[in-house]
């Protein structure tokens, strides 16, 4: 376990210091868990309420802090918190402990670049062709497939799956069980199918005949940026003909799907349960909350928000903020809630109003 001092942590975030800064702190911990040796999180008000209840000597509080008066004997205080806490966890990161170099129980193609400092763990597959880059780890029981490539400095957690034809940049982290490079949900019909018709319809199947479906293969591969983060089993479908493509900086929460062709802009975020049907563009900032659904074939524009649950349907222009089902303006679709939440009410006050109107009439 590494041991760093108060004055270190703050250097190594830009923060300000305060107080005995040569305190060692072994690891983070909430306020009211906090021992001795702990630096407590307590970077709002409400939590710095329960310090007392820990033995904290140290802490991480919000700007303008009067860490005194809370009996600390040290403090450091960012100007951003929040963004503090990524380099702060990232130093008491323990990480897994894989072992370097490449285990005996790894099967690695004779052709396969490995570079130097990567680590290969027990029962992983590296297929003939794939490129390794350097200082990369990867896990127990993974595969990276044919002419796969996977860049420098690279964090494959356990039971990841790398199919062929995918070009990884550097520093990708991917956890446990995602499947990169699966074939695309494609599927075609010898005539014009009942889906088809419906959809040009909106609605009509136009007595269309049951038919078989016939597998379009997927000839295209997956291209993923820099900086990228692929959650736990989230799935990404290779493309029909071009790639799949995820951009710089982009992070893919646990069960996210994207289906064939999609191209996902940079520095994206998508949350838990995400799916994004086929041949979707997607723009740079965008986030979509979770269960988001987009349906195939349209295009997200830069820094659109949708909020949980949303169902994308058509096209969003850049810089949009949308909720519901269909998405719609996050605003727009707060007022046709409350308008519906009123609809009881105003029904029985029309009824009153009708039983009224009604009885005056039948008195004339």
């Amino acid at each position: 376990m590494t041991h760093y001092t108060v004055r270190q942590i703050a250097e190594a975030i830009g923060a300000d210091v305060f107080g005995d800064a040569d305190i060692t702190v072994k690891a983070v911990a909430e306020p009211q868990s906090a021992g001795p040796d702990d630096l407590a999180m307590a970077t709002r008000p409400q939590y710095a309420g329960h310090l007392p209840e820990g033995r904290a000597r140290a802490a991480m509080l919000w700007p303008d802090a009067d860490w005194q008066s809370m009996g600390l004997e040290a403090a450091i205080i960012p100007d951003r918190p929040r963004y503090a806490m990524a380099g702060l966890t990232k130093m008491m990161d323990r990480g897994q402990g894989f072992g370097a170099g490449i285990h005996p129980g790894a099967i690695v193609a004779e052709d396969a670049q490995i570079g130097t400092g990567v680590s290969i763990g027990p029962f992983t597959v590296i297929a003939p062709g794939a490129r390794i880059g350097n200082n990369t780890i990867i896990g127990p029981h993974c595969y990276i497939g044919q002419n796969s490539t996977i860049g420098a400095e690279s964090y494959l957690r356990e039971h990841v799956s790398i199919g062929a034809r995918v070009t990884a940049g550097q520093r990708l982290i991917c956890q446990p069980g995602c499947r990169v490079g699966g074939d695309g949900f494609s599927f075609t019909t010898p005539e014009v199918s009942a889906v088809e018709k419906a959809r040009s319809t909106l609605g009509d199947q136009q007595e269309a005949a049951a038919q078989p479906w016939a597998r379009i293969h997927s000839l295209g591969g997956i291209t993923i940026g820099d900086d990228v983060e692929i959650g736990s089993n989230a799935t990404i479908d290779c493309g029909t003909i071009r790639d799949t493509v995820i951009g710089n900086g982009s992070k893919l929460d646990n069960l996210v799907h994207l289906g064939h062709n999609v191209v996902v802009g940079e520095d994206c975020l998508l949350c838990g349960q995400v799916g994004i049907a086929g041949s979707v563009t997607i723009g740079n900032n965008v986030v979509l909350g979770g269960q988001v659904g987009v349906s195939d074939n349209i295009f997200i524009g830069d820094r659109v928000i949708a909020g949980g649950g949303t169902k994308i349907l058509s096209n969003v222009p850049a810089g949009r903020t949308i909720l519901g089902y269909p998405g719609m303006k996050m605003d727009t679709h707060i007022e046709t809630y409350k308008a519906l939440r009123r609809l009881p009410r105003l029904m029985r006050d029309f009824s009153a109003l009708q039983k009224a109107v009604s009885k005056t009439s039948g008195n004339d």
